[in-house]
């Protein structure tokens, strides 16, 4: 008898009450956000050039910028929890900021930023986020140059989309199939984020042969350099300590 209700819990205990938003990507920058029910928080994870600044906008809205709405801010030193004013108005820091940055790195040019906030912050301002939504409204801008004060991004430069889709993230979700490369396509430096620990990416060509190997020392991430490879479609092999493995694509440029 416990052997048989540990084996009908064991799908329970796996089960993940979390989902992510589809990428939006906007020039060299993307974002997600993910929510997690179980612990009533929102994950932004917020990637683009190191040496300007970036923005998200968040929320249900009809379009950028909207009067209102809710955005972050990397201003060079820290993420700005702020909201807009309304389009080419800079945007204004909220009393308090409820963003917990939990880390801030930057590989190879490349800034990752991610941050954690409560569905319903303490700000009433704050957009409240509602995990049974089945979609969510982002907008990403970047600087148009090297420079951290918010200045016209150009048209190139931002994006908005009022209904990005969410995923639910099962087990697998956590497992070497849920890492994700970035930038991609590359010119030649880029980097696997993982939900797990990696000791090794291998990559071939699309024909199946070996160009090189990356040892990584148990962590989540790495940098990789392919610089010098032929533009075109490349295969990573994801290798991780319980010698589990995934396979992800990039491409060169």
């Amino acid at each position: 008898m416990k052997k048989i209700t540990l084996l009908l819990l064991l799908p329970f205990l796996g089960f993940s009450q979390s989902k992510v938003s589809n990428t939006v990507s906007v020039s060299n920058s993307n974002v997600t956000i993910l929510l997690n029910n179980t612990t009533q928080t929102a994950t932004l994870t917020l990637i683009g050039p190191s040496d300007r600044w970036l923005a998200a906008q968040f929320g249900s809205f009809s379009g950028g910028m909207e009067a209102d709405s809710d955005v972050v801010y990397y201003n060079g030193t820290i993420l700005v929890d702020a909201k807009h004013n309304g389009i080419g108005i800079a945007p204004s820091a909220d009393a308090q900021n409820n963003w917990t940055v939990s880390s801030n790195t930057v590989t190879s040019g490349v800034r990752t930023i991610v941050a954690t906030r409560l569905f319903d912050s303490p700000d009433a301002t704050d957009y409240k986020f509602d995990y049974n939504d089945t979609t969510i409204g982002i907008a990403l801008a970047q600087g148009n140059s090297a420079s951290f004060s918010l200045a016209y991004h150009g048209a190139t430069n931002r994006i908005v989309n009022t209904a990005v889709p969410f995923t639910n993230l099962g087990v697998a979700d956590f497992s070497l199939n849920a890492a994700q490369i970035y930038p991609n396509p590359t010119t030649g430096d880029f980097t696997v984020q993982s939900k797990t620990t990696l000791t090794q990416v291998n990559i071939y060509t699309q024909t199946g042969a070996f160009v090189k190997t990356i040892t990584v020392d148990d962590a989540d991430s790495a940098a990789v350099t392919v610089k010098g490879l032929s533009t075109g479609v490349y295969l990573l092999e994801l290798v991780n300590d319980t010698t589990d493995k995934a396979w992800k694509k990039v491409i060169v440029k």
